[in-house]
C-alpha cells in the first residue's frame, strides 16, 4: 500500500501521479502543525504519526508532503525502520493574467527522501 499523507487527496490525482503511486493509495491528512509549536512538540507529534504508521498493515511507500519540521522528524523515524519515504515533484506552468499570477502544476514524478 502507498500511504499518502499530504493535504493532496488522491481522488484528485492524475492518472500518471497514481500509477506512479502503485494504484493502491491510502490517504491520511496531513496535521495541522502549530507554527509556535517548539521542538517538543514536533517530536511528540511526529511520533503520534509514526506509531498510527506502524499500526498500519502493508505500507510500502510514505508519500509525506507538508510543514517542513514535522515532514523531517517524521521521515527520519520513518527510514529508520525500513519505510520507503517519498516527495512529489510537479512542473509548475505561471500565467499572469491583470497583475494575478495563476499557477498550473503538473506532476513529475516521486523522489525517494
Amino acid at each position: 500500500m502507498f500511504l499518502n499523507l499530504s493535504n493532496h487527496p488522491s481522488a484528485n490525482w492524475s492518472e500518471k501521479q497514481l500509477a506512479a503511486a502503485g494504484g493502491n493509495v491510502v490517504d491520511m491528512p496531513f496535521p495541522q502543525v502549530a507554527p509556535d509549536g517548539d521542538e517538543a512538540y514536533i517530536e511528540h507529534l511526529a511520533t503520534e504519526y509514526y506509531n498510527k504508521i506502524l499500526e498500519m498493515q502493508g505500507v510500502t511507500a510514505v508519500h509525506i508532503m507538508g510543514e517542513m519540521n514535522f515532514t523531517f522528524a517524521l521521515v527520519t523515524k520513518l527510514k529508520a525502520s525500513g519505510f520507503k519515504c517519498v516527495a512529489s515533484t510537479t512542473k509548475r506552468e505561471t500565467i499572469e493574467e491583470n497583475g494575478m499570477k495563476i499557477s498550473k502544476f503538473e506532476f513529475v514524478k516521486f523522489r525517494e527522501y
